[in-house]
């Protein structure tokens, strides 16, 4: 992989203000996924691929990814930045709205990467649930979403998101089937293995 090529590809995203995953997050990430040893990663929000580029590098030989991107522009950056940083063949992108198209997708994976619509969180997990094995680790980012989730934040705004995110934390934290830690690294990264 060109680390140099991946910086580029980094700063560029930080300077069109398009969300990827922060440094301290990564850092969490990274050491997940070299203990997982992953053959098969699921990312539902790609944005301009930053983040699966980041991820191929611990896939098992032959391993590969799924992300899922429902914005046009940004998937198409991002196809560009795969090939740019030679992952192409490593990486399967799917166009289109997550809701519509994860229940389409029959495989089970090692980890999947939850970093899309906050409000739609506990649909995510519903269906990352159907795709898991015994191990499999569901890391979902931005879960404590700018301090709101453990606030008394009401505001009609983000209501909704702040609402499913509650739901989504209160569901990974009583599940039986899931083992949960929630960090306060970046803005607040959960993280459930299938017992």
């Amino acid at each position: 992989m060109n680390k140099k090529e991946l910086e580029i590809i980094k700063q560029k995203a930080l300077e069109d203000h398009i969300p990827i995953i922060m440094d301290d997050t990564l850092d969490v990430v990274s050491k997940i996924l070299i203990k997982a040893k992953p053959s098969r990663i699921l990312e539902i929000g790609t944005a301009v691929g930053y983040s699966a580029i980041c991820f191929s590098e611990y896939l098992q030989e032959n391993g590969s990814i799924d992300t899922i991107e429902r914005d046009e522009e940004r998937a198409k950056q991002a196809r560009k930045n795969f090939k740019r940083v030679e992952v192409e063949d490593k990486i399967q992108l799917y166009e289109g709205d997550a809701v519509e198209i994860l229940p389409t997708l029959q495989e089970s994976y090692d980890v999947i990467f939850i970093d899309a619509a906050k409000g739609k969180y506990p649909f995510f997990l519903e269906q990352a649930l159907r795709k898991s094995h015994q191990g499999t680790v569901i890391i979902a980012d931005n879960v404590l979403y700018k301090g709101y989730v453990m606030g008394d934040y009401n505001k009609h705004k983000q209501r909704t998101a702040v609402r499913n995110l509650r739901e989504y934390i209160a569901e990974i934290t009583n599940n039986i089937r899931l083992e949960t830690e929630i960090l306060e690294v970046g803005d607040g990264l959960a993280i459930s293995r299938i017992r």
